[in-house]
């Protein structure tokens, strides 16, 4: 469907009217005001949010609670979410950013302080990259990178560059979790040994998507971006890409990345000894390329484990959270989740709980948004201002990926990998590291530092 001349005049006026350039049109930092000098304080942070659709609302939500933080620029590939998303600021926000559809020309802005990134996974280190190269502090939603070679760049990348970047696993900011793996530190359930995440969802069927025209209001070349080229389907955007190869990395990265996050974290371990994955694809028989049920096991040094049990497709039963982490230690047993905590002796007996305050995380839904968004942001703010401690710094959460990334190549190579503790690298599979370790890249679009 042709989009209406309407539509194209709604999405014009409102990047005309906030920037006082055309949609689509090339910008020139030097014309349009500075924001800094307009709002005074040094302190003030100039924000791009990419990818608008769904999760990047929590961004636009948290950074709308600090005063000295506004968002210029919403970048999207798709003009009808742009027009969508345009009316949603207009309503929560205030006021409507400037549109952008390609974001190599927000990046050639040198009034912009920070890049919020909510894109499709396979764009995730690549933009972040280009992001630190263009002198940008970044915020990347989880998981930082599509394939292991990714990780290391980034990482690479932020040491050359001096730029911070956090990854977008929100919890490292709850103070009742912050609470409890202090706690756990200093012994409040004795040696802690085993860390138990688990993700339980249903989601639908994807269906068997048909090749049909893109749609006029998308760019599918850059959506595409470093991506191998295919052609559109009608079941890809904007939301199953999560499921196919190409794109996503399947719900242990999408959802896994949290709970297995939190286990490492409190049991104090890095990278593995080795990995182990069962599961298949159980309910539908649709284009979804990942398992949709999977349970992991990484196995470390001292006898100490963390497991992952992920329901794509059919909740755990019985009734039970839909997402959360259990830490087992030798004196007692903590529970964590988006919002608090408790603890538990031996028998099972609660001994204490703390709550998180301030409002409900949301579990389970597409945007996840709460109030550990509000704290992720201010924490990712605070270290561009005063040079505070990141809570997820992209060298502590780039392991947490990795983890998750073994748990994939793991269940592809049906057997245990073991993996070098100190590169994340699997010794005793050539194949899988071949097939996993670094993706194909289209012309043009490879990553470097």
């Amino acid at each position: 469907m042709i989009m209406s001349e309407n539509r194209r005049n709604f999405i014009k006026k409102a990047s005309a009217g906030a920037a006082g350039i055309a949609f689509g049109g090339s910008i020139n930092a030097m014309s349009i005001p500075s924001y800094r000098r307009i709002w005074g304080a040094n302190e003030h942070i100039n924000c791009a949010v990419i990818g608008i659709h769904s999760r990047a609302k929590a961004h636009f939500k948290a950074i709308k609670q600090d005063p000295n933080a506004k968002v210029i620029y919403s970048c999207d590939v798709d003009d009808k979410i742009l027009e969508e998303h345009n009316a949603w600021c207009q309503e929560n926000m205030g006021y409507i950013p400037k549109v952008e559809k390609d974001f190599r020309k927000i990046l050639e802005d040198k009034d912009i302080d920070a890049i919020f990134i909510a894109t499709p996974e396979h764009w995730h280190a690549p933009m972040a990259i280009m992001a630190l190269q263009a002198g940008k502090h970044v915020y990347v939603e989880k998981p930082c990178s599509h394939n292991p070679h990714e990780n290391g760049l980034l990482v690479e990348a932020q040491n050359k560059y001096a730029k911070k970047v956090q990854m977008g696993n929100q919890q490292r900011s709850a103070k009742t979790s912050i609470l409890a793996v202090k706690e756990i530190g200093e012994g409040i359930i004795g040696d802690v040994y085993k860390g138990e995440a688990y993700y339980s969802n249903n989601r639908g069927s994807i269906g068997t998507g048909k090749v049909i025209e893109v749609p006029p209001t998308l760019d599918w070349e850059m959506w595409q971006g470093p991506a191998v080229r295919e052609e559109y389907r009608d079941n890809v955007h904007p939301y199953n890409w999560h499921w196919f190869r190409n794109w996503g990395t399947g719900e242990v990265h999408n959802n896994g990345t949290h709970e297995i996050d939190i286990c490492r974290w409190a049991l104090g371990v890095g990278l593995p000894d080795s990995v182990t994955s069962f599961g298949g694809k159980y309910t539908y028989d649709d284009d979804w390329e990942f398992v949709d049920n999977q349970q992991l096991t990484f196995k470390y040094p001292d006898d100490k484990f963390i497991t992952w049990t992920g329901h794509s497709r059919g909740v755990i039963m019985p009734d039970q959270p839909g997402r959360g982490s259990t830490i087992y230690g030798s004196k007692g047993i903590i529970t964590l989740g988006r919002d608090g905590y408790r603890l538990y002796d031996l028998g099972g007996k609660l001994i204490k709980e703390e709550k998180e305050g301030g409002g409900q995380s949301a579990g389970t839904n597409t945007r996840g948004e709460g109030q550990l968004d509000v704290n992720h942001v201010g924490n990712f703010f605070a270290a561009i201002r005063e040079d505070k401690s990141l809570n997820s710094d992209i060298n502590e959460a780039s392991v947490t990926t990795m983890l998750c990334h073994l748990g994939n190549m793991a269940q592809d190579a049906g057997e245990t990998l073991k993996i070098d503790p100190a590169t994340g690298k699997v010794t005793n599979n050539e194949k899988v590291m071949k097939d996993w370790w670094k993706r194909e890249y289209a012309e043009g679009w490879e990553p470097s530092v």
